[in-house]
Parts: C-alpha cells; structure tokens; sequence
C-alpha cells in the first residue's frame, strides 16, 4: 500500500510558511476504507445484523473488518487520529440506511474498545491533529498531474468539454462587469440584477461541470443555467448604462429611454445590433465599457452590412477604421450556430468586420459613432487582401516593433525591434489517437473524459499545398490558412501591440475511421529550455515543472504525454493565464482564452491540446464517450470550437508584465453595447465618457479589482489582488497602495471592515484562530511581506505580492446610486 502522510503544504513562495494550509491524502480516494462498508440500498455490503437469534447476525465480524481497515489507515498516517470518509459520489440518496449502519458500528466498536469511533466534520479531526503537537513534513510542489494506476493520468479533463469551459470563462468575466455596473446604477432584489448569473456561475464550478466530467445532457444544462443567467444580467447591464449615458439629463434611472443591445455571439461573428442599415441617415453608436481598473487602448470589431462605414469618437473626430472581410469559415459556424440559436436561417449575412482603437477610461466607457461613409463624404481603410504562393519566398506582416515574417513552409520568424529580440517560431497541428482498449497492452484502459491516454500521435497537414491568405490594414493584419478540411487558423498582429494572437477553428473532428482524436497545437522555437517549463497556479504564482521529473518523489513514466499534461490552472478555477518557458536569454509566453491543458514535451515547444473527441469512456464514472455533436434541423455533426491564444516572446526577466497586465485583459474583455440614433445628436445630449473613479486617478499596475459587489443590505464587497509574484518583476514585484477614497469619489466611505478571503468573517477574528503548525527540518519564521493596517482617516489599503485583501464597505450615504459624469 503506498505511504499517505498528513503534511503542511506551502501555497506560495511570496508568502513562505505563513501561507502553510494543513492537507493530506487518503488511501481509498474520498470514499470508505476496504472491508465492505458501503450502505446505499442497492451496495453489496453486509448491513450490521445485531439480532442474536437470525443466523446472519455478525456484530463480531463487522466489528473485526472495522478494526482491521483503522490499523491499516492508522499504519500509514501520524498520530492516532484517522478520518473515514464514509460516502462517495452518488450516495446518500437513502440517507437513512447509512445513518442506521453507522450508528450501529459506532456503538459495537466502541463497546470492543480496541478503537473509539464517533461522527466528526474536517475542523474536529483537524483540531484533533493539530492537538498532538506533531511536527509536520513540508511539501513545496502540487499534486499534478494525478495518476490512479499507470496507464491512468488524470489529464484529458483539463482540455475536455472546451466549449463549456470557454463559455463559463466568458460569463465570468462578464458577471465581474456587470457587478460593476449593478454597483453604480444601485442594487434590485425585483428588477434585473446578477443573482441568477451568479448561481448558474457557482453551479457551472463542480468539479464534474467546467471541467467535463459530467454526462453529455448535464453539460446541456449547465450551459442552459449559464443562459438564462446571462439574460438576465444582459438586462441589468443594459439598463445600468442607459442610466449612466443619460444621467446629465436627470437623476434617477426611472425614465431612461435608451436601449442597448449586446452580442453574445460575437466570438462567430453574428451581432444583429451591429448588422443595421446606415444609409438612411441613422448612426451605430457604440459603448465600450472598460472592467479593469486602469485605462485601457484596445481594437474591437464586430460585423457590418456596409463596408463604406466611418468611425468618429466621443470627440467627435473621425478614427482610423479597418474593413476586413470575413472569412467563409466563420460564415458557414455562425449561419449554423445561428440557425441552432433561433431556429431559422439569418435573413442577412454580413461580409465584413468593422476594426478599430478604442481608449477606455478605469471603471467606464466610451462612445463611438459609426454611420455611412458615403453620408459622411469619408471612407474606412479597406483590407488589402492578397494571396501567398508557395512560389513566392517570404511575406512579412505587422506594423510597429513587431514583425513576422512567414517562408513557403509556414514557419515564421519573429522580429521585435524595440527590444532586440529574435526568434524563429513554427506552429503547427497534430491529433493523439485516443486508446481503445484493445492493444498488446494487458491494462485495457481507454482515453476518455478524465483521463489521457493516447495511442500514437499523428501530424495534421493539408492534403496539398494550401497557400496563405495576407490581410494588411492600418489597425491589423492577418494571416489566414486552412490547416486541413477541419482546421481553420488566423494569425493576427495589432498595430502598437508586440503579442501575436492565433484564432483557431477546429472540428468536426472526424472520426468515421472509429478512431477518438486529441487535437493538439505546438509551437516550436530553437530555445534550449533543458526540460524545464512554468505553468500557472490558479492565474497566481507559477509553478516550476521539469518533464519527467519529480522534487519529492521517484517518477516512473508509463505515459510520455499524459504523464507530463499540467491544466492551465487547475481547472475549475477561472483566472489562469498560460505557459511559458526560459533559455539564458529570452523568455516564452503563450496565455489562453479558457482552461486547457499543455505540456512543453520536446525543449524549446510548447503544446496545447485545443479539443477532443472519444468514442469510448474511461471507466471513471461518465458511463458514455465523450462525443459531443450539435444537432440543428434534425442534422448532427461533432461539436466545432471557436478559440484564441496569444504569445509573446521578451528578453529573460521581462515576460511577466505582459503576462499579468494582457492576462488580465483576456479575462476581462471590453464590453460593447449597442444602440441607433437618427441624425448626429447623441454626443451631444448624452454622457459620453465616464469613470467611476476619480478623474486623476487609476490603479497600479500591480493591481486589479477581483470583485466589487452591492450586498443586500447596501454594503458594499470589494476584492484588491496584487498581479505579481516576489521576485517576479523588478520594478512591479514591490509594496503597493490603493486609496479607497479615490475609487469612490462620489459616496463617502464611514468604514472599510477588513474580512477573509470569502468574506464571511473579520480577517481580526480569523487570526486569532489561525492554527499554526509545527513543521520538520528549520524552525526559523520566515519574513513576509504583507500590507499593513488600514488608517481609517486615509483609506488606504497596501498589497504585498502574491497579497488578496477583501472589504466590506459601509457607505455613510446610502442613497440612489447615480454616478453622473
């Protein structure tokens, strides 16, 4: 039997010992020991027959098996405090015959005496640990990747069900916008608010739900809580920011007139508020709300009828704008897609994509106003679009510092000017074959839902020469290629931005050959990264991974692939960010739009698995592949996927920023509302820029804002979190202050509470009952750096690296929440 030992794990290194959370392991998963202890209605194990005069009676035996299944726990773990879990998944739907049964072991064992057994919850037994005064062994590294035999990896759930996990990650990040604006237009216990959003959020993190452990008609309804939510926070975001758009007209939010619409199906092109006809005279404007807390420049697109459209600003002046044509790929996704949404056909399908630069205040919007070029006497930049031959040498793309150069064979070479950096970069696809069971091997184990466990890999090319599609523009240019019949790929670079993005478009992955397919993508560089690689913590610190090695055990590899698969994350948290490796010189950073899993298998690549399709399960519980299809009009076909990652390439020491900043960027988009006016009356009658805080000031850099909520009782909840790990950053790795009076200029603050993390207690009141632990090896206390009490006259809250501080705010008016511009 392996060894299990009870452990004080360190949770960060900014923090050291003082971020030490008492853990373990436990020898038969969550489930009860060995010996026949199960006691569902229809489990096989022996209920606890006490009646003397039926020949079943075994009080004596039961009593024995118990004995026996504690030593043997008891063996392998300290002190002389042992924990059964007595239960597993799907049990207790009779709860009454395990209660029966406990209730009778409980009272033959104790009346043996041999061990003394009682009901208990995780803080007794911890508290029982704890009392011993045992000294505890340390351990620095996670867990993962998880393995429950050798052919067994936990690994194919960071990846499975990618759909889901994106559109969680989406409505994620839409839920912290609209908090926001819930915030400022003042909380409704009856009209729109976030409550529903909010519960099919929390629903969506079981960990059989984002991570795609669940049968197929449970992922359905998940995603159909998700919507519903949505819709009803749609209608609260919409209204909140008709308030604030014409909040200079009047107080109060009763008689706004004004009617946003939003486009949730943007990601494939299909945005019916921005598909209108400007020829008559009418203007699309368009507000762009801003989440994060420092100012923001960043391109949006969305989809138009015309291409002959203008852009001006909240300024009235006319911005440089891009036409580019959409791609047939997104065309035939979002007529399908459509279909499947509302049930008929689109009347219209637009051909292009309108781009521009937008500039965002922190906790605000700006407005921008297109209408007809033809009307204005102006026209937008129309792609130049061309095609790149395998006869031609080279083609290069980007404007700014960052360029790309692509060769006939489809590698690239990177060029950033500004800091020097060089790199040749190759991209390309391949599919695992998902194990069968029926091989040489004696262990029958498939790939499935949890688990990754591939049978050979294959490369994924087109069956000819497919030449490259170049669009150049003045906001961006794009590189388009179809990979094969089912992949469809863009690469994009921004003007002024020194990060490629890649759009992918995979599935239906075939798989009438009977074969489940793993698509996965690498990108290989000619870095020497000598095994060594950084994957992220939950979007927090990062952890050092080395391939095919363990710090704190002897690693057998049975599974090259699997063995070495880490979630971009763990994957039921949602704030991850990426992957990256190092050489002497440069550093290697590709961040993700949702949790996924990735490897860097081969020095100087990184890979990432996009989607996956099985034809058999893993034996693991789902009890069916997982196979998703989408069915429209009675058609179904595999499920497609619709994605992006980025990456970016900086001098060793300077990758961080660009991960902490643009991550959090990715996670929290801008958010576009739409609306039509007659004529050209809106930048005059209207709010058209707006931020919540003080017009001076904006947060760190180091800083961001992971929640800021209106409680029930008109309080309010607020989140700061230092970005950056100690050491991490030379210049941003440091002490850093927020002012609290500055974020809420308007209201006046009579107390900021400090609470923990979850927020249901005074952090003052958790410390004092902080279990401190006694550990193996040094005894020296460690220094930590953390933010120091908050002046009640100067609000202002310190964070330390790696630090989160949460606060429940007290305003001293409590009044109807306008903030007008």
């Amino acid at each position: 039997m392996r060894k299990v030992l009870k452990l004080s794990g360190k949770g960060s290194k900014s923090f050291g010992s003082s971020a030490q959370i008492f853990a373990g392991a436990f020898p038969e998963n969550y489930e009860p020991p060995p010996g026949g202890f199960y006691y569902e209605v229809n489990d096989p194990s022996p209920v606890v027959q006490d009646d003397i005069n039926l020949f079943d009676y075994n009080v004596q035996e039961r009593v024995d098996a118990f004995v026996t299944a504690a030593v043997s726990q008891a063996n392998i773990t300290r002190t002389n405090h042992i924990m059964w879990t007595m239960g597993t998944d799907f049990k207790y739907q009779y709860a009454h015959s395990w209660f029966r049964q406990m209730d009778k072991l409980i009272h033959y064992v104790n009346m043996d005496g041999r061990v003394n057994a009682l009901y208990s919850t995780p803080s007794i037994y911890t508290d029982a640990k704890h009392a011993t005064n045992e000294h505890w062994p340390v351990k620095t590294e996670d867990f993962f990747p998880y393995a429950d035999r050798a052919n067994g990896y936990w690994t194919g759930y960071y990846t499975s069900r990618p759909a889901l996990k994106r559109y969680v990650r989406m409505m994620s990040g839409y839920y912290l916008a609209a908090r926001q604006l819930e915030f400022y237009n003042g909380r409704s216990n009856t009209g729109p608010n976030t409550d529903s959003l909010a519960d099919s959020l929390a629903i969506a993190q079981h960990h059989d739900g984002v991570t795609g452990t669940e049968k197929q008609h449970v992922a359905n309804d998940y995603a159909k809580r998700l919507s519903i939510g949505y819709t009803e926070a749609e209608k609260l975001v919409a209204s909140s920011l008709a308030c604030l758009v014409e909040s200079a007209s009047h107080t109060g939010c009763q008689r706004s007139t004004t009617k946003f619409q939003q486009c949730p199906l943007l990601n494939i092109s299909y945005c019916p508020a921005s598909e209108v006809d400007l020829s008559q005279g009418r203007n699309l404007i368009v507000v762009v709300y801003n989440s994060l807390g420092w100012a923001r420049d960043d391109v949006i697109q969305f989809p138009v009828l015309d291409e002959n459209v203008t852009v001006h600003d909240s300024e009235k002046r006319e911005i440089l704008s891009q036409i580019i044509p959409i791609a047939d790929a997104f065309t035939g996704l979002r007529n399908s897609h459509v279909n499947a949404y509302l049930g008929r056909t689109p009347a219209e399908t637009p051909k292009y994509w309108l781009a521009f630069t937008v500039s965002v205040p922190p906790f605000g919007f700006s407005t921008y106003s297109i209408s007809s070029a033809k009307r204005a006497g102006a026209r937008s930049s129309k792609s130049s679009v061309y095609t790149f031959r395998s006869e031609k040498s080279t083609v290069e793309v980007g404007q700014g510092n960052l360029m790309l150069t692509f060769s006939a064979k489809k590698d690239a070479n990177y060029v950033n000017n500004r800091s020097s950096v060089k790199e040749s970069v190759e991209q390309s696809f391949s599919f695992y074959s998902g194990y069968n069971g029926t091989g040489n091997d004696k262990d029958p184990q498939n790939s499935g839902a949890y688990i990754f466990r591939p049978n050979g890999t294959s490369p994924i090319k087109p069956k000819s020469q497919v030449p490259l599609t170049v669009m150049r523009g003045p906001v961006l240019d794009e590189v388009h290629q179809q990979v094969s019949e089912w992949i469809y790929q863009i690469t994009r670079l921004y003007k002024g931005r020194e990060h490629v993005e890649v759009e992918f478009i995979v599935g239906p992955i075939p798989v009438e050959d009977g074969i489940g397919k793993e698509v996965a993508t690498q990108i290989t560089t000619t870095m020497e990264t000598n095994k060594t690689f950084y994957t992220d913590s939950n979007g927090r610190d990062f952890i050092k991974r080395i391939r095919d090695y363990r710090t704190d055990w002897d690693l057998e590899v049975n599974q090259p692939s699997a063995g070495n698969y880490y979630p971009r994350d763990v994957a039921i948290i949602f704030i991850n960010l990426g992957i990256y490796f190092q050489d002497d010189k440069k550093e290697f950073s590709v961040l993700v739009d949702r949790a996924l899993g990735g490897s860097s298998l081969v020095d100087g690549q990184i890979e990432l698995m996009l989607h996956r399709r099985l034809l058999l399960d893993d034996s693991r519980g789902v009890a069916e592949a997982l196979n998703e299809t989408v069915c429209v009009l009675d058609q179904c076909k595999g499920l497609t996927i619709q994605g992006k990652y980025y990456f970016r390439i900086d001098p060793i020491g300077e990758g961080a920023k660009w991960r902490r900043s643009f991550g959090q960027e990715i996670y929290s988009p801008l958010l576009l509302a739409f609306s039509e006016e007659d004529g050209d009356k809106w930048m005059n009658t209207h709010v058209t820029t707006f931020s919540s805080f003080d017009s001076s000031y904006s947060l760190p850099d180091n800083v961001a804002v992971l929640t800021l909520q209106e409680l029930d009782d008109g309080k309010v909840l607020l989140r700061l979190a230092h970005l950056y790990e100690m050491g991490e950053d030379k210049d941003l790795s440091v002490m850093t202050s927020v002012e609290l009076k500055k974020l809420f200029p308007k209201k006046k603050i009579g107390k900021a509470a400090e609470m923990s993390l979850s927020a249901n207690q005074e952090r003052a009141e958790m410390e004092k009952k902080r279990l401190v632990w006694k550990t193996e090896g040094s005894s020296r206390k460690q220094a930590v750096l953390r933010g120091g009490p908050v002046d009640p006259a100067k609000l202002v809250v310190e964070l330390a690296p790696m630090e989160i501080r949460t606060f429940v705010i007290d305003f001293d008016d409590k009044g109807h929440h306008v903030f007008a511009a």
